[in-house]
């Protein structure tokens, strides 16, 4: 049936969390109200990208971007644009400038250098639908896959474009996965990694939740290759939502041919089934996960063997994770050579971030290996937020350094970023500005190691304890300059004795920002004092008597009841005395100084 105008509404988590699922339900029910019911068709999607700016709606044929849609503007919307034929202006995209009569979105400065390969589908199609995913070359290359290359032309062609493991290591996908076709075995596994668990994470998840099919295409390819039969989708269970998807396109793809035996008549079989993680970070190397997968508690074991050779069950097994699996219908459908034309000489094709922190424009993004970190955070993003200035951006999350000022100008590529004492790591880019403490920074970063750790091998389990205790005795304004050599020591020593890249990476961050941020460190042990006012016990508060009225809002927001007021004798001009701060029971929580009308609260 064809309509007047298609409505898209962006249907992620982030969206549904913000009212979406209401928005989508109001629009549907304004049509019916307003009886255009059979001139619109309002469609559920994936993820924008453009998270801090939804929910999202965009109206096709007009390609008119509304952003921060609320359900009551669902009445408005489907008024003017269905049944006037006009947009409503007041919703439209305008970065502050002067409205123009349509932004379309190719038109807004967060997409212009973005190109979407991973996620050409978020935000066009329904994830609930095949039939959207197939009219988009959905399933195109896997016929290619079936009836016309063999094992070693589908390996040639994922060789010529230059795809790199995705999850974090830039190992070639070719040459993953051509030794566990040459590896012996009578049963091989592929394994999708969907166990996203990096601060600040979202890629993964966003992607299954918007275009579910491609990484079932990208998996059932990867059989092809290497001659298995039988895949697993590993993927935490507290993301609902991509694993619903997951499982209705799973369900549609069975209907129609695409998974289980003799696929469209190819005498090819792949099924795959979804394993539920319960969320340990560790799970997300390779050899924890296939512990995971087989029902043991997720602890990494030594390598070599390496898991294409001896993987799930002592089988050749290939894990590559999510973002990787869904460049392979990309690349099958168009051709090596088309992904190779992108990006740098060792790093082809695109990377997929989820860019927040400080940032203005906080989001879902994709751009081609190669954008420097400047293009990355001012121009995608938008700039820092408030005006601050620019201190990092800490990438690969726990396992990543902070990047400075000084590297904005370097190209993101895995090459670079470990060149500058980072990593790209899944995709995590979190941006810091002048109000944020690195030691601070540093500190959640090892507690989160710390926390995550499976403890099996002692230079982990041992290391990253000990390195949170120098961290928090430097925080806590009792560090001296010997902490700091201690740091680095155990750093050192972890990086290298490590049985797994958790511990072999976990110090980072504190290494990064001791070579980066040295006098950042040096003024919380010489002076005691916390610039950026996160560590709360290097805080102090005080109440400037002359700005004081005595309203004693203040002290009625204290819950440790530390603030009096002064001796009224000592001030005779006033009508009510100041009040003063008795430091010796602050909780140094900062609710007097959110309190106070008059800037008479100050933090040191």
């Amino acid at each position: 049936m064809a309509y007047n105008h298609y409505i898209l509404t962006c249907s992620g988590t982030a969206c549904e969390s913000n009212k979406g699922i209401e928005l989508f339900k109001q629009l549907n029910a304004e049509a019916e109200r307003q009886g255009v019911k059979d001139q619109v068709q309002i469609v559920k999607t994936g993820c924008f990208g453009f998270c801090e700016k939804g929910p999202i709606v965009k109206v096709l044929p007009e390609d008119s971007f509304y952003v921060e849609v609320k359900p009551d503007d669902a009445k408005e919307i489907i008024a003017e644009q269905v049944v006037k034929g006009r947009e409503v202006k007041r919703l439209l995209y305008n970065e502050g400038k002067e409205q123009k009569a349509s932004f379309a979105e190719h038109e807004i400065p967060f997409y212009q250098k973005q190109f979407r390969v991973v996620l050409r589908n978020c935000g066009v199609i329904n994830p609930e639908v095949i039939d959207e995913y197939i009219a988009r070359e959905g399933y195109s290359g896997l016929e290619k896959v079936l009836f016309e290359w063999t094992p070693e032309q589908i390996i040639e062609e994922m060789k010529q474009s230059g795809l790199r493991g995705r999850g974090g290591a830039g190992f070639p996908t070719w040459l993953k996965w051509d030794l566990a076709r040459k590896a012996a075995g009578d049963q091989k596994y592929v394994i999708c990694n969907a166990d996203e668990g990096d601060p600040g994470a979202y890629m993964d998840r966003s992607t299954i939740e918007g275009d579910p099919h491609s990484i079932i295409e990208g998996m059932i390819t990867a059989g092809k290759a290497i001659g298995s039969n039988q895949g697993y989708v590993y993927i935490r269970a507290e993301y609902p939502l991509a694993i619903e998807r997951l499982k209705i396109a799973l369900k549609q793809a069975r209907e129609y041919g695409l998974v289980g035996k003799n696929i469209l008549g190819s005498g090819f079989d792949f099924d795959i089934e979804i394993r539920l993680g319960a969320g340990a970070f560790v799970c997300g190397e390779e050899t924890a996960l296939i512990k995971s997968v087989e029902g043991n508690r997720g602890m990494p074991v030594p390598k070599p063997p390496f898991p294409a050779n001896k993987g799930l069950w002592q089988k050749p097994t290939i894990i590559n994770n999510v973002e990787t699996l869904a460049n392979v219908p990309v690349i099958t459908a168009r051709g090596g050579a088309w992904l190779a034309k992108l990006g740098t000489e060792k790093s082809k094709g695109t990377k997929v971030f989820a860019l927040t922190g400080k940032v203005k424009n906080s989001g879902l993004v994709e751009v081609p290996m190669g954008t420097t970190l400047r293009e990355l955070v001012y121009d995608v993003g938008g700039g820092i937020k408030d005006g601050k200035k620019f201190k990092g951006v800490q990438s690969g999350g726990p396992s990543g350094g902070i990047l400075t000022e000084k590297s904005l100008d370097v190209p993101i590529d895995f090459e670079s970023l470990l060149a500058n004492g980072s990593m790209m790591g899944s995709g995590g880019m979190i941006v810091m500005d002048e109000d944020d403490c690195v030691v601070d920074v540093s500190r959640f970063y090892m507690e989160f190691c710390v926390e995550e750790s499976c403890g099996k091998c002692s230079p982990c389990r041992i290391g990253t304890t000990q390195i949170l205790k120098h961290l928090e005795k430097i925080t806590s304004g009792k560090g001296t300059e010997d902490d700091l050599q201690k740091l680095e020591d155990i750093g050192h020593a972890i990086t290298k004795a490590s049985l797994c890249m958790l511990g072999m990476t976990a110090a980072s961050p504190v290494m990064s920002t001791i070579k980066n941020f040295r006098n950042e460190y040096l003024e919380h042990i010489h002076d005691k004092k916390c610039c950026a006012g996160k560590c709360k016990k290097l805080l102090s508060f005080t109440i400037d008597p002359p700005k004081c009225i005595g309203c004693g809002l203040c002290a009625k927001k204290c819950p440790a009841s530390c603030i009096v007021p002064e001796e009224a004798s000592k001030y005779p001009d006033k009508k009510k005395p100041p009040y003063k701060i008795n430091m010796a029971d602050c909780l140094k929580c900062g609710e007097c100084q959110a309190a106070c009308k008059f800037n008479a609260v100050l933090k040191a």
